[in-house]
């Protein structure tokens, strides 16, 4: 049977006529539909596409603008950055695609019983580690070729990578970690930066290492200090083996790792809790390329983050060698919690970032009841919506990199290394539960497509759900930003407080942003007041009080980026509906009595009813 050609049919009323060639056989009376014989019809939805990842990116790019003297920005910033938005969207989107197809799998034996724990990735993984050498991911930030403003460069591309990268942002953020305990612990250790640094922060894939970070143990996430039972016996080398079971190793394919251990003493004995911590570095591989006496247990069965073979390590007599003082395993490690943290944020803010603009161009190719998308302004305030909490999560996570920046180079003052403690934690806690909503909101834009795995949109949400439990859950977080005013005395809190007034204070006089600008210096001040009055309540409060700081901070700095960029439009209208929002969920739930004592046993009861094991309440 012969068909007349559809492919210039261009009415799906139209049917084709079918003629039997072979018997000459008079035409059949009957018509074709067109989804007959196998045809599946004549409409393809146009697939959503991205332009340059970095020149698409206004809040980006004006923020650079803003911070980077302009001699280096125009000759060495923003040409790398443009470069790289192109590889992004050109290449590297397609790579983690295949990354997150192509999963990672271990050969525990090999064809004669050996057992080798053989760890597979893909090609796609592979070439992600050659990228991150090539671009300068990690060297960017220690080579320090513009000074203070390196960090910020090296946290840009982080930013435009994070979310296409398949996930090889995570050792990024490790091996970035690493570096930096190295860089802090050379005066004392010479020898590691000679090995290692150099690796680390290698342009070069030949040369380029990555790391992993082994703290997680089967008692405890983030309270390593009860939770760590791995031991190391001294050698007579000066070195140690390490025994222990790591529960949650993330990057097993890294070149080194740290890990924290309790080193045992003549006696046998070990110190429990914080003081009995030491800090341990290891590389994975002797130099045959066999595992340095660990075992991989399994690789972790994940909601998401699959594309990151994280494993369950047996460490069974592991070579290592103690690089902090005897019991000063966590305060060594601090530098590599603020990296890793400020890391997730970039990650969140770059899944929303993605999310975000591909429901923008998708707008534009999508019909829906005779229109298409872009031309419904329900749909495009909602995505305008979602636009607003994106610039605010870049500008915080920027922000945060910028004073890290000068703290690397020691010109941070006392005021901005406060400030850098205090928005760290707020920045990870704050925008991770910014890109669930996002994200979430941003497929479902998509309609049916958003929730089929081919056009790897879902994976995006499941990868952000694990942005508020790495680094530290929303409570724990909540908690430390508690712990940073405590300990500088409320000295972090004045620092905070002082700092969105100044960054407020140019908008007073502008006409469209003068309420916005009102609006959080109030919210500033009741947050104080708040911290001076009910420091009783910290422990219920902690939670809605880091909200209200991370959402009073974002709304100071988008008043003063529409100030300071130029008063663009769109900036503006960004800061004012930021700064419609609820900025201090502490005052309102306080004005609720949410902290009170009888609300805490109501909670409970409400919790626990009919709960079937009443011997354990």
């Amino acid at each position: 049977m012969a068909e007349v050609d559809v492919t210039a049919i261009t009415s799906t009323e139209t049917y084709t006529r079918t003629i039997d060639n072979q018997n000459n056989a008079e035409p059949e009376s009957s018509y074709v539909a067109p989804f007959a014989r196998a045809k599946i019809g004549n409409f393809f939805q146009e697939r959503p596409s991205l332009g340059n990842h970095y020149e698409e990116d206004p809040t980006l790019k004006s923020y650079l603008k803003r911070h980077i003297p302009p001699d280096i920005f125009a000759s060495k910033v923003e040409p790398d950055l443009h470069n790289f938005g192109q590889r992004v969207t050109e290449e590297i989107a397609d790579l983690g695609q295949q990354c997150d197809t192509e999963l990672p799998y271990v050969e525990h034996f090999d064809p004669w019983g050996q057992r080798i724990d053989r760890l597979v990735t893909c090609p796609a993984w592979k070439k992600m580690h050659d990228i991150s050498a090539e671009e300068g991911i990690i060297s960017i930030a220690y080579n320090r070729e513009v000074g203070e403003h390196s960090r910020l460069h090296q946290m840009a591309k982080v930013y435009l990578f994070a979310s296409f990268s398949g996930l090889y942002s995570c050792p990024i953020a490790m091996t970035d970690g690493a570096a930096k305990i190295i860089e802090n612990l050379a005066p004392k250790y010479p020898w590691l930066k000679e090995r290692a640094f150099r690796h680390l922060t290698s342009r070069e894939p030949g040369h380029f290492w990555t790391s992993g970070q082994w703290m997680t143990e089967r008692k405890g996430g983030s309270d390593v200090a009860n939770g760590t039972e791995t031991v190391a016996i001294p050698q007579d080398d000066g070195s140690f083996r390490l025994h222990g079971y790591k529960w949650f190793s993330s990057a097993t394919d890294a070149d080194i790792t740290f890990t924290l251990a309790r080193v045992v003493g003549k006696d046998g004995q070990t110190t429990t809790g914080t003081r009995g911590l030491s800090l341990f570095y290891l590389e994975v591989h002797n130099s045959d390329g066999s595992l340095n006496n660990i075992q991989i247990q399994k690789l972790k069965n994940k909601l998401g983050t699959k594309q990151v073979p994280t494993a369950e390590l047996l460490l069974d007599g592991t070579i290592a060698h103690k690089v902090s003082e005897e019991g000063r395993g966590v305060a060594s490690i601090s530098s590599m919690l603020t990296l890793s943290r400020i890391h997730n944020a970039l990650a969140s803010a770059s899944a929303m970032r993605r999310v975000v603009s591909t429901a923008r161009d998708y707008s534009t190719r999508r019909s829906a009841f005779g229109n298409v998308l872009k031309n419904y302004p329900l749909h495009i305030q909602t995505l305008a919506r979602l636009e607003v909490e994106v610039r605010g999560a870049t500008l915080l996570t920027l922000e945060a990199a910028r004073l890290l920046g000068r703290e690397d180079v020691g010109k941070a003052t006392e005021h901005e290394q406060m400030l850098l403690r205090l928005l760290t934690p707020l920045a990870k806690l704050y925008t991770a539960k910014q890109a669930m909503s996002v994200v979430s909101e941003g497929l479902e834009s998509f309609g049916g497509q958003g929730y089929i795995e081919d056009t790897g949109l879902p994976g995006l949400l499941r990868d952000a759900q694990v942005l508020p439990i790495w680094e530290g859950t929303t409570n724990v977080l909540s908690l430390d930003v508690l712990r940073a005013l405590m300990k500088t005395k409320g000295g972090a809190l004045q620092v905070w407080h002082d700092d969105v007034i100044s960054r407020v204070q140019s908008a007073g006089q502008h006409k469209e942003l003068s309420e916005a600008a009102e609006k959080v210096t109030k919210c500033a001040s009741s947050v104080v007041g708040f911290a001076q009055k009910h420091s009783d309540v910290f422990d219920k409060a902690a939670r809605d009080f880091a909200y209200s700081l991370s959402r009073t901070f974002i709304g100071a700095l988008l008043v003063q980026h529409a100030v300071e960029a130029g008063s663009d439009p769109t900036d503006i209208y960004a800061a004012q509906r930021w700064c419609e929002k609820d900025l201090t969920p502490v005052i309102t739930n306080q004005s609720r009595r949410h902290f009170s004592s009888d609300t805490a046993d109501q909670d409970f009861q409400l919790l626990f009813k009919n709960y079937h094991d009443e011997g354990r309440l």
